[in-house]
């Protein structure tokens, strides 16, 4: 397979946000710089060195704007194959070649969004971008393409670790990227000519339906519309069920609470969370959020909000699963994971949370606000005599969005920000607690010092004393309840802190 290294590269980008550091490694490198416009400006402005395309071509850019890159001596160099034939007009034409090509289009679809002004949306319409990508994708056996801010970290990796030396299978697969890029741009301009909406919104049109292998069951037909590709990029593995999004959608919105956090990692099955850890390392969280209920992990739905390295892939790969998403995964760590042809890799894009949630039944459809309301330390209520200290706090905030993430009625019970078990979907909240301490020991927990957190009020005080007697020392509800006071004072009678937050997190 052929290694190729950079030696020059061409950057034509809308949004300038990550690409510093790579202009700098590039520089670094020693490859020559070629710009256009606002992007050779801002590389100019970083004091990296970098040549105009106009400089290169001799044309200005014109029409305004409309006419920069478009160029035979720009064309060329990324069309050109290393080979003499072409090595020979290259010269003859003074043509240097470009073996590298950035580009971020310009953002249509969120023009359309934002404006119903026809003359700003047509302008948002990328021709010179459109055309640099599919050129260097063509020549993916010879030209590097980075066809959007998405592959900016898997560029960042090739170049700190393999110095910009990049393998055919490697560029072969952003040139993928590239086609994707393309095939979902026009989609989204042809959706605008024919007057539906740009693909981004939920619209149920022939771009967007996504018919599954089959619904909940096989006797069931099933269907997505929408784009899940905004969502998420799919790494590796068999095609998506309905099963898989309704879990997938579980761990996206559990993980949305966390996803500017410390790295968290969390396992999903049945659309509830068995398995949720934070802890200062992806690979740590993962082991304590697999210890939370490792019978249960087995074909779970594994997220986190950090990158997922080698070490983590290595200890993932051990347990069998069905879908594990993440925002990146180092090229070692795709490697180890990618030998599992069936499991599904998804990239992140976003952790998309719709403000509003639908559900069909009876013979109409029920519409309410998503629950988006994430409680702080301000928030809560010291109840007790008994306060709780800071480290309490802090688990005491976890673990009440966790039971939130859980089906009604729920317990969490979290220690050291680990949910050490959980009981969920029970018709009482003692079955729940019950439930909970009962796989809390089962896989080894002290609960001595854990706290708990109730996704409704305590109707009764049974709850805090079947808590208490197990070793429960905090604990976080709504409140609500006419009897609120009766669990209050048995907290205070066994030196137990109670916090309220004044908002109930039903999941039916």
């Amino acid at each position: 397979m052929k290694d190729i290294k950079i030696k020059s590269a061409l950057l034509s980008v809308f949004s300038k946000e990550g690409l510093e550091p790579i202009a700098k490694k590039l520089n670094e490198l020693g490859v020559q710089l070629l710009s256009t416009g606002g992007t050779y400006q801002y590389l100019a402005d970083l004091d990296i060195p970098v040549q105009k395309v106009e400089d290169l071509t001799s044309y200005p850019s014109i029409l305004d704007g409309r006419v920069k890159t478009l160029h035979p001596k720009v064309f060329g160099g990324i069309l050109a194959r290393r080979e003499p034939g072409h090595q020979g007009q290259l010269e003859n034409y003074d043509i240097p070649e470009i073996d590298l090509v950035i580009v971020d289009l310009y953002p249509f679809e969120q023009t359309v969004r934002d404006t119903k002004n026809e003359d700003e949306i047509i302008e948002k319409i990328d021709i010179g971008g459109i055309s640099l990508i599919r050129a260097a994708a063509k020549n993916f056996q010879d030209v590097v393409v980075v066809p959007s801010q998405n592959e900016y970290q898997y560029l960042q990796q090739l170049l700190e670790k393999r110095h910009g030396v990049t393998s055919l299978e490697e560029r072969k697969y952003l040139a993928l990227k590239s086609f994707e890029v393309s095939s979902q741009y026009d989609t989204a301009i042809q959706s605008y000519f024919s007057g539906a909406q740009p693909q981004s919104q939920f619209v149920m049109n022939y771009t967007g339906e996504k018919q599954l292998r089959y619904g909940e069951n096989p006797h069931q037909e099933g269907y997505f519309y929408g784009p899940l590709e905004d969502v998420f990029e799919q790494l590796n593995g068999k095609e998506l069920s309905y099963n898989n999004l309704v879990d997938v959608d579980a761990a996206v919105q559990l993980m949305a609470e966390f996803k500017d956090d410390k790295p968290t990692f969390a396992v999903l099955k049945h659309t509830n969370a068995c398995g949720v850890a934070q802890a200062d390392s992806v690979l740590s969280a993962w082991q304590k959020a697999l210890a939370g209920d490792p019978v249960s992990a087995f074909g779970g739905i594994l997220i986190s909000n950090t990158p997922i390295d080698k070490a983590t892939a290595e200890e993932i790969s051990n347990l069998f699963y069905e879908v594990l998403i993440a925002p990146d995964f180092d090229l070692e760590a795709l490697k180890i994971l990618k030998k599992k042809k069936k499991r599904i890799l998804l990239r992140i894009k976003d952790f998309y949370r719709p403000a509003k949630l639908f559900k069909c039944l009876l013979n109409g459809v029920l519409v309410q606000d998503t629950d988006l309301k994430k409680e702080t330390a301000q928030d809560l209520e010291t109840v007790t005599e008994v306060a709780p200290n800071e480290k309490q706090i802090g688990d005491l905030l976890f673990a009440n969005i966790c039971a939130k993430h859980l089906k009604s009625n729920t317990i969490a019970l979290v220690k050291n920000r680990q949910l050490i078990a959980m009981g969920c979907g029970q018709t009482s909240r003692v079955d729940a607690l019950k439930q909970a301490i009962v796989k809390a020991r089962a896989f080894g927990f002290d609960i001595e010092g854990a706290v708990m957190a109730s996704d409704a009020f305590f109707p009764f005080p049974d709850c805090v004393e079947i808590a208490d007697e197990a070793g429960v020392k905090a604990v976080i509800q709504p409140g609500g309840s006419i009897k609120d006071q009766d669990s209050i004072d048995y907290c205070n009678a066994h030196g137990m802190a109670m916090v309220l937050t004044g908002v109930r997190h039903f999941k039916h």
